[in-house]
């Protein structure tokens, strides 16, 4: 199991990111043209976390917005396969 991160470390992990931390969570949202881009986008989302083998929650709301919130439940916080995986999913 991965450790949690200090507080410190996840702000730094933060700095110059739109990912923002909420609580035990890390969350960033999207916006898309269309329905269709928002779904395409969770999909590869979806792709990306099953390689990965850490899932995140995913709210399509709006018909074009997508928020993602990534946490590890196993540790009960932050860890840093939360942020290798934010920065897969920034890269989508």
């Amino acid at each position: 199991m991965a450790e949690l991160l200090s507080d410190g470390e996840i702000e730094s992990r933060l700095q110059g990111s739109q990912w923002t931390r909420e609580g035990g969570e890390i969350v960033r949202a999207w916006e898309f043209d269309d329905f269709a881009a928002a779904i395409a986008f969770v999909n590869r989302v979806a792709d990306a976390a099953e390689q990965a083998n850490h899932h995140p929650d995913i709210l399509l709301h709006g018909w074009n917005r997508v928020r993602l919130s990534l946490t590890s439940h196993s540790a009960g916080g932050l860890t840093e396969p939360d942020f290798v995986l934010a920065t897969r999913f920034d890269e989508l």
